[in-house]
């Protein structure tokens, strides 16, 4: 069993890439999320996010920086680690923080955040990202227990409209809160101009993954770009 990340101040005011790739695409292998997260620490990212057990194991051996990770499994609802099952799963592939659906939709095991995350606690040397739609969410994640919030489900979740940026506004609101807690910015980040807006508005650190690691949708922008 991986060892307790135990001080979350290496992650302070750092960057932490996402290195994730969608089924069927010629990148959703775990060996090519490994190298292409053990790239990104050569970057100079401070933590890895990786989706996927297997993807958690390749990465854990080719990064010495701490691994986020998380399961996804369906498309709709609560579906990022949606299970106390699937939490466990990833802390024991390696994630040093497990990254779960931290929203206060009902969770299909039937048991609720707070009731997870103590099950992550006592069976696993895992912390706990809880990923949040809402303020409300935030709050009700700290009460519950998590280790960190994430605004990774802003604009998804139903609470709030998708920005076209980082929900900044959203991030200002959980960090006027004072929950006490590191707060990751995540979403829609997709210029270093805007990474460092999200720090300025109170992030501990900011998560970045389609900007870096999805050359699709990069080039994407690009081809759209031209196109206009």
């Amino acid at each position: 069993m991986t060892l307790k990340l135990t001080n979350l101040d290496v992650l302070k005011g750092q960057l932490i890439v996402s290195a994730q790739a969608y089924p069927g695409e010629p990148m959703r292998d775990p060996r090519t999320t490994a190298q292409v997260a053990a790239s990104a620490v050569i970057g100079g990212a401070a933590a890895v996010r990786v989706q996927g057990i297997a993807d958690i194991q390749f990465t854990r051996s080719a990064v010495e920086v701490p691994v986020i990770g998380l399961w996804k499994d369906g498309h709709d609802g609560v579906f990022i680690t949606p299970t106390l099952r699937h939490a466990l799963a990833c802390a024991n592939a390696g994630a040093h923080i497990v990254a779960i659906d931290g929203t206060r939709r009902p969770r299909p095991d039937g048991l609720d955040l707070a009731a997870t995350i103590a099950g992550i606690h006592a069976e696993s040397n895992a912390l706990v990202m809880a990923d949040c739609g809402s303020p409300a969410d935030a709050a009700a994640a700290a009460e519950a227990g998590a280790d960190l919030l994430g605004t990774t489900l802003a604009g998804y979740s139903g609470e709030r409209t998708k920005t076209q940026g980082p929900d900044l506004d959203m991030l200002a609101q959980i960090v006027a809160a004072d929950l006490g807690l590191p707060l990751i910015a995540e979403g829609r980040i997709h210029t270093p101009a805007q990474a460092r807006q999200a720090l300025d508005a109170g992030a501990f650190a900011v998560v970045v993954g389609t900007a870096i690691t999805h050359p699709a949708s990069i080039t994407g922008w690009f081809k759209d770009a031209l196109s206009a």
